[in-house]
Order: C-alpha cells, then sequence, then structure tokens
C-alpha cells in the first residue's frame, strides 16, 4: 500500500526531504508520491503540516 498526496498539500516541500526513496516531486499544484517506489513507511505523513498523505 502506497501513500498519496490529497488536495489537501500545500506544496511546502517538507514531506519531499523525508522521504528515504525519493519518490516524492513537485506536481503541478500539489506534491506527488510514486506509488511503484513508496515504500510505506509514512515519513512524509508525519513532518505534513496539514496531513497531506495519506495511505492508500
Amino acid at each position: 500500500m502506497a501513500y498519496k498526496i490529497t488536495d489537501e498539500c500545500i506544496s511546502c516541500g517538507a514531506c519531499e526531504a523525508e522521504c528515504p526513496v525519493s519518490c516524492i516531486s513537485a506536481g503541478d499544484d500539489v506534491y506527488t508520491i510514486d506509488a511503484d517506489s513508496c515504500i510505506d513507511c509514512g515519513n512524509c505523513s508525519n513532518v505534513c503540516p496539514v496531513g497531506a498523505p495519506v495511505g492508500e
């Protein structure tokens, strides 16, 4: 199960630096997670100030 970033994302970038497999990148409006690379560690969710990354 991979994490997904919801529309709650404020594009602060906090999650990108915390990802141990570098599967988070800036999208057009919000950050995105490559589901094929995500290891479901939850680091992104733990640092997000608005709780945008959620487990699918």
